[in-house]
């Protein structure tokens, strides 16, 4: 069903790449954010409220910051409950509490209308050519209505079961995300300090059992002083691990390696660090360490 109308609320850093995914694919496109320069940056038609964009969209997608702007968008005065329609869908591709989720699907399937929960994963650089992995949560048989809304976004779409998995599948990826990104940020500082060539140590993680996503794919360019601008924030990290926290407590899991990344990201967040990109950690604990920073050379040279 190409032909139908895709709204989309929230066109910001994630949402604006997506948008234009879908846009440069043939996809009608409402966009709405609360900053009309942003939508306007979206790639498709813009709208003046949410309540426009439901109102006028077959599918609604969601990418916002986090739950309580979820519920604020979704259950707010002239939000998506009070304008949507039987037969819509809403695809909430934000990173939320599942708990928060699975009680928006209760509201909105009162209405007749379907809610997606779609975690999604891969960052800025594969939001940027649609090559996304989305992790869904939803009532059987909806997702096989959407492939023409994933298909330009995403080169993976993982159904995890019913309401409130996509998020929760999300949570625990980022988690794992995040306890990767610290400790191997705090790795590298050490590294430099020791006086090793970074680009080697790398090798050798990456041909060992130290591997992860961030040596694979972060400190390559990081320790060249390629941040990969345009990801998520260190208070959107923060958020995302306060959010796990949450859900392994509501289901009586022990949380016993959340400290480290709590402490690292929170650490970026109160020096200065807190609305760059999360691979900034690496320079919040730099600073703490004698002012290290790994793309260059330490000691470092005085004035």
């Amino acid at each position: 069903m190409p032909n139908r109308r895709i709204g989309f609320i929230g066109v910001g850093n994630m949402g604006g790449r997506m948008s234009r995914c879908l846009v440069a694919a043939g996809r009608r496109v409402l966009a709405y954010d609360r900053d009309p320069e942003v939508a306007r940056a979206s790639g498709g038609d813009v709208a003046e409220s949410v309540a426009a964009v439901t109102r006028d969209s077959d599918v609604v997608l969601l990418s916002l910051p986090d739950s309580t702007v979820v519920e604020a968008v979704v259950l707010g005065e002239d939000g998506v409950l009070d304008s949507c329609r039987e037969g819509q869908v809403v695809v909430d591709l934000s990173t939320a509490a599942p708990g928060s989720t699975r009680r928006i699907h209760g509201l909105l399937a009162e209405r007749g209308v379907r809610y997606v929960d779609a975690g999604i994963s891969g960052g800025a650089a594969a939001a940027e050519k649609g090559a996304l992995t989305i992790m869904a949560g939803a009532d059987p048989g909806v997702l096989a209505e959407l492939e023409d809304v994933f298909e330009p976004i995403a080169s993976t779409v993982h159904d995890m079961g019913g309401p409130g998995t996509g998020h929760t599948a999300k949570l625990l990826n980022n988690f794992l995300n995040a306890v990767a990104l610290a400790s191997t940020a705090e790795v590298m500082v050490a590294g430099k300090k020791a006086g090793l060539d970074l680009d080697v140590l790398l090798e050798v993680l990456n041909t060992s059992s130290g591997v992860n996503f961030a040596t694979l794919n972060r400190f390559p360019k990081i320790v060249h002083g390629d941040y990969l601008e345009g990801g998520l924030t260190s208070a959107l990290m923060t958020k995302d691990v306060t959010l796990y926290v949450d859900l392994v407590q509501q289901l009586g899991v022990a949380s016993l390696n959340a400290a480290g990344p709590l402490a690292s990201f929170g650490l970026a967040n109160n020096t200065g660090y807190a609305q760059e990109i999360s691979n900034r950690v690496v320079d919040a604990i730099g600073d703490v360490s004698g002012g290290v920073r790994v793309a260059e050379p330490w000691p470092a040279k005085e004035n």
